[in-house]
């Protein structure tokens, strides 16, 4: 009797004992669910060629406003229809030459003259596309109207074509080259004039013997584009046209595009398109650039933008870039401990020619090592002299890896797209971390195309804003 006593006290402990431990347990149990849900929440999980653009090209119908809508397409993709036999690895170089120059310009540790220095000593890279953009658009120049592919580029002020009779030099381009003589709208501008003198002095002369105007544009690898600056009839589309547009006659022009006809100028400057247009778009402009270059996106003038758009002040950098203000930055959810001065001390500007986002070696560090101890389960690789975080995803059909955010002043954040996180230096073989470090701390940051993929990224000039808007090519 006693035993039995003692058993049923023994059984009711365990009863009671386990009335108490099991919502422990079910609680312990939702804590690591909620855990789970909180790290998938900040991972990018997807197929290992979704990485990699496709062979065929697929065009998006989506535009914001298409009146004031062109279709953007990248120089090399299978939309342009132009045969690619260029390597990641000359991309990255193009992409590095480019960036030498926009900080030759805009160094703060320099006297005024370092980029003209700089360009002389240069050697010419023949075969390799001048630093100016991935990205093409086409518009019409003339009467009667020519369309024209043209690079794009937020960096760059003067928008020029290749012009006959090509008095110089001209590389290949997918159209015929675009024929003053053949267009009544067509005028030179004279060196006496007003709008001549809208041109840096170091982009202007003036022919001796027609006292034309002429315009010379040179970029990092010594590619350049000259001849006469000159008016004519633009047209964005056949409601939107602009009569005595600013442009340069390309009569000798060195580098290879991608076989577009040159290029259209959106910086800040007074040359500008979004600054020769202002009357009718405020300034204004945005565009999606797509995931893959086997995707299309869009370039639109004025119009509509996006109501869920976060944006940030434009900050001093140059009439030909536009500044804006990295304050942190964050991998898989949590905030590196960036101390905000670096971002500070270098300052940032947000370029649509520039690939591989370029941060201060400080930053760039702390964000290579989070993204790194996320991907520990992946075979790591060799890269190149740019891109050093690689991994080698070719036994793999789908992978993870953390998400990666940017913040702005303002309380901007952008969650960089999937796309927009890691770079194909060698396909699947040789998947690269997409952001760089410059050579030091006071060295001015890059906010490239690569990671603003998928946005639609808004130019307020007149409000001196950037925004950015999730989604905005689907």
């Amino acid at each position: 009797m006693a035993n039995l006593i003692s058993s049923i006290k023994f059984t009711s402990f365990i009863y009671v004992f386990l009335l108490f431990l099991c919502p422990l347990c079910s609680l312990k149990k939702g804590y690591a669910v909620e855990a789970n849900e909180h790290i998938k929440k900040y991972v990018h999980t997807l197929e290992v060629n979704s990485l990699l653009a496709s062979d065929s090209c697929n065009q998006s119908s989506k535009v914001i406003d298409k009146a004031s809508s062109l279709q953007v397409q990248h120089k090399y993709g299978p939309c342009m229809q132009v045969l690619n036999d260029r390597s990641h690895v000359q991309f990255l170089l193009q992409d590095q030459l480019r960036v030498d120059s926009i900080q030759a310009k805009l160094s703060k540790n320099s006297g005024h003259g370092i980029f003209e220095e700089m360009v002389t000593k240069l050697p010419a890279r023949s075969g390799i596309a001048i630093g100016t953009g991935n990205y093409v658009v086409t518009v019409g120049l003339g009467t009667p109207k020519k369309d024209f592919t043209l690079e794009f580029d937020t960096g760059s002020d003067i928008t020029w074509t290749q012009c006959q009779p090509c008095l110089g030099s001209c590389y290949p381009q997918k159209e015929q080259k675009f024929d003053p003589t053949k267009s009544t709208s067509y005028n030179n501008v004279s060196c006496s004039s007003a709008s001549c003198n809208l041109l840096p002095t170091s982009q202007r002369g003036c022919s001796a013997s027609s006292s034309t105007c002429l315009y010379q544009v040179i970029y990092g690898d010594q590619s350049y584009s000259q001849g006469f600056f000159a008016t004519e009839t633009l047209t964005i589309s056949s409601s939107d046209v602009f009569t005595n547009f600013l442009f340069g006659c390309g009569q000798s022009n060195n580098g290879l595009f991608g076989q577009a006809a040159g290029l259209v100028g959106l910086s800040p400057s007074s040359v500008s398109l979004p600054s020769q247009t202002a009357e009718k778009y405020q300034k204004q402009f945005s565009y999606c650039l797509p995931s893959t270059p086997s995707l299309t996106g869009y370039l639109n003038f004025g119009g509509k933008v996006s109501q869920t758009a976060g944006f940030t002040p434009i900050s001093p950098a140059s009439s030909s870039f536009y500044g804006i203000d990295i304050v942190g930055m964050s991998v898989g959810g949590s905030q590196l401990p960036i101390d905000p001065s670096i971002f500070t001390t270098s300052g940032a500007i947000i370029d649509s020619g520039t690939v591989i986002t370029r941060l201060p070696p400080t930053a760039y560090k702390a964000l290579k090592e989070a993204f790194d101890e996320k991907m520990s389960n992946y075979p790591k690789t060799n890269g190149d002299e740019l891109l050093d975080t690689c991994y080698d995803f070719s036994n793999y059909t789908t992978v993870s890896f953390p998400m990666v955010s940017v913040s702005f002043k303002g309380g901007v954040e952008v969650d960089i797209d999937a796309s927009g996180i890691l770079y194909p230096v060698n396909g699947v073989k040789t998947m690269c971390l997409a952001f760089a470090a410059n050579k030091d701390d006071s060295e001015i940051g890059i906010f490239g195309n690569h990671q603003q993929k998928t946005y639609e990224v808004v130019y307020d000039g007149a409000k001196g804003m950037v925004g950015f808007a999730a989604g905005g090519c689907s």
